[in-house]
């Protein structure tokens, strides 16, 4: 609760978004995740995901998960995940129509530096794009 209590504070002082974008929360990642717009590219739907961990909008992450995926997730470990990291920043490695190569900076629970590192996979259909699947770390 602590990491989303912070995160909605940084929202109305930031100048960029969480994801590192240049604009603000309000016209970038938060009208993804509030379902005012969708996700022109599988890049904006990767970057509003991240943003979605920062908010903990754990419903928004497995709506913009591929159907064929979701009952492999389980909210509650999503949720923890989200909120017991200290997300920091989030750097695109590369970026193709399909695929979205990135490294998520995190502190961890014990407050050691961490980096998730996906090839994530998406899939545009029915006029919206949704997240597939990843590689991780050692396996890219």
């Amino acid at each position: 609760m602590l990491n989303f209590v912070k995160a909605n504070a940084k929202i109305s002082s930031m100048k960029n978004c969480f994801c590192n974008s240049p604009q603000p929360y309000s016209r970038c990642c938060g009208p993804l995740i509030k379902g005012t717009i969708h996700a022109d590219s599988a890049e904006k739907l990767m970057r509003s995901r991240y943003s979605a961990y920062v908010m903990a909008a754990v419903d928004y992450l497995i709506a913009t998960t591929h159907i064929s995926k979701r009952s492999d997730l389980s909210k509650k470990d999503i949720e923890q995940w989200a909120k017991t990291n200290n997300w920091q920043q989030l750097e695109i490695i590369h970026s193709d129509t399909f695929i979205v190569e990135f490294k998520a900076h995190f502190r961890d629970r014990s407050g050691k530096k961490q980096i998730h590192h996906e090839m994530s996979a998406f899939v545009f259909e029915n006029d919206r794009w949704f997240y597939v699947d990843g590689v991780f770390n050692d396996d890219i």
